[in-house]
């Protein structure tokens, strides 16, 4: 007795082949993605480009990496209004005197200040050097060294509104300052005190210029250096608290610590440190009674004359214009970067999605669950999760991907999932009749699929992989938390060194429309073509 299967089940038969051959295509791509010669040949963005001017007798010496938030952290490590390519701050200097003094080669990498501690932690560097205050919360998190600056919150206000020139002045009003900082706590036990907390210094400073905020309290330095460079804002009273900054390294870091500690105290007794304050306006009678250096040395603040000089000649629209086309090759830069990793993670989610498409629709029960089950998890969780959870957490497994491949592996795995429902959702609108009508024409079941169901399928999807691979364009901002100087960081970056959102952000947005524009009218022109292709097989 012999019996034939109907065509659904044979089709689910015979495609079922056709998912081994797409999960090893996609194998060979996350293969190179975790491939140490893929991890060595990928751009570091976290690490600047070494200075021309870099002496060569650090050559061969072994590194001290280090790790600051450089995007919006002025006067502790930023990027030179003057030149966006070199990095400045008195931190920053800290570091090279300190890395000088033990023979070492200082290397930066730069990282969101959420990201410092668990960078420090998984071993991304050696130490962080960000304004960092010896909480006892931080000092749980990490190993720290002896305090190397020490200062008091200030109070800032516009010039209308001088009367708010204490602390006790700021019950009733509304307060801004940053996140995980002794002023914050010092606001919060102020019940009457409405507090607004930023992780970033320019939104706070904004927020403050368009009457959001009554005040804010900040840190001396801050203070200083963003309100003491305009005519509308003020700092008044004396300061508030007191808090103390220290260099933090891995918990069991001894030895580091150690010879980082000595380092400092001898820039401390012999001057050194006292003479690098000076030239940023920022040795205090706090930090002469900290060290006990209380010798006179006739120091003038270069560096924050020039960065002030620097900040006032960018006003006036000839300034601005300048400096707008100084800002292209930096948005181009980071548009490449942007659109490698957008199309990158596309071929990953286009394979990974067909694959997991066909294995739902035509694989056995168990696979049809499994892809089911991943489809739901990752279409269930937000993709910062996501990302954060692959730079941050497999690194805990024993898989360190930089931040390169860890970002386009994550936008890839994330929309793999709703590219696989695209593609089915493609399969299931192709009426059963034409595989009947194939297998009719002598066609096997896989040439069937091939040659009919798949073109029709895909017809019926490519608009809609089109509006993904744009959403994909624009998703690829959240890449920016690993470091990645993709348009948005770009944008954070430039507009927190100039206090300029207006402008830097129709530059940033033009750059966005231009990425998406081509691929848009790509896809139309794709699908018109086919279109005019199926009409004349006879198929509607």
């Amino acid at each position: 007795m012999t019996f034939r299967l109907s065509a659904g089940a044979a089709a689910r038969q015979r495609a079922s082949g056709l998912v081994p051959r797409a999960v090893f295509a996609l194998s060979l791509v996350v293969l190179c993605l975790f491939s140490p010669v893929g991890a060595v040949a990928a751009p570091d963005a976290a690490a600047p480009a070494p200075s021309a001017s870099a002496p060569s007798r650090d050559v061969g010496l072994p590194e001290l990496s280090w790790a600051s938030d450089g995007e919006a952290n002025v006067p502790y490590v930023f990027h030179d209004p003057a030149d966006l390519n070199h990095l400045e701050g008195f931190e920053y200097d800290m570091v090279q005197e300190i890395a000088r003094r033990l023979h070492r080669k200082a290397r930066f990498v730069q990282n969101d200040w959420d990201g410092l501690i668990p960078g420090l932690q998984r071993g991304m560097y050696q130490m962080v050097v960000d304004g960092i205050e010896m909480t006892p919360d931080h000092l749980q998190a990490a190993l720290f060294s002896r305090p190397y600056y020490v200062t008091g919150d200030r109070i800032v206000v516009r010039r209308d509104r001088m009367d708010l020139n204490s602390f006790a002045a700021l019950r009733g009003h509304v307060v801004g300052t940053i996140k995980e900082t002794l002023a914050e706590r010092l606001l919060q036990r102020e019940a009457s005190i409405t507090v607004r907390s930023y992780e970033e210094e320019t939104y706070a400073f904004s927020d403050l210029r368009n009457g959001r905020l009554d005040a804010l309290l900040l840190d001396g330095p801050i203070a200083l250096y963003y309100a003491g460079i305009t005519d509308d804002l003020e700092i008044v009273g004396p300061p508030v608290g007191q808090t103390r900054y220290g260099i933090a390294f891995k918990q069991g870091s001894t030895a580091l610590h150690d010879e980082v500690d000595r380092a400092l105290g001898a820039m401390m007794q012999d001057g050194t440190l006292q003479i690098l304050l000076a030239r940023w306006n920022l040795w205090t009678p706090e930090m002469a009674e900290m060290t006990g250096d209380h010798v006179q040395r006739d120091v003038k603040p270069d560096e924050w004359l020039r960065y002030r000089n620097a900040m006032r000649a960018q006003t006036g629209w000839l300034g601005q214009l300048k400096r707008y086309i100084g800002f292209l090759p930096d948005i181009g830069e980071a548009a490449i970067l942007t659109l490698v990793v957008s199309a990158l993670s596309m071929v990953i989610a286009v394979s990974l999605g067909l694959a997991l498409a066909l294995g739902r629709h035509y694989g056995p029960g168990w696979l049809r669950w499994i892809t089911g089950l991943y489809i739901e998890i990752v279409r269930g969780t937000p993709l910062l999760i996501q990302i954060l959870f692959i730079f941050y957490g497999l690194p805990g497994m024993g898989i360190k991907l930089s931040p390169f491949f860890a970002g386009v592996l994550a936008l890839g795995l994330n929309y793999a999932a709703y590219e696989a429902e695209n593609y089915r959702a493609g399969l299931s609108s192709v009426p059963r009749g034409q595989m009947e009508a194939a297998i009719a024409l002598n066609m096997t079941h896989r040439q069937a699929l091939r040659l009919v169901i798949i073109p029709q399928a895909f017809r019926t999807v490519l608009p809609v992989m089109t509006n993904d691979f744009i959403a994909l364009l624009k998703d690829s901002s959240l890449v920016s938390v690993i470091t990645l100087t993709e348009l948005t960081k770009t944008y954070i970056r430039l507009s927190s060194t100039y206090y300029d959102y207006i402008g830097t952000g129709l530059l940033i947005g033009g750059a966005y429309l231009l990425l998406g524009l081509p691929f848009v009218r790509f896809a139309r022109h794709v699908e018109r073509r086919l279109g005019r292709s199926l009409m004349r097989s006879g198929h509607h």
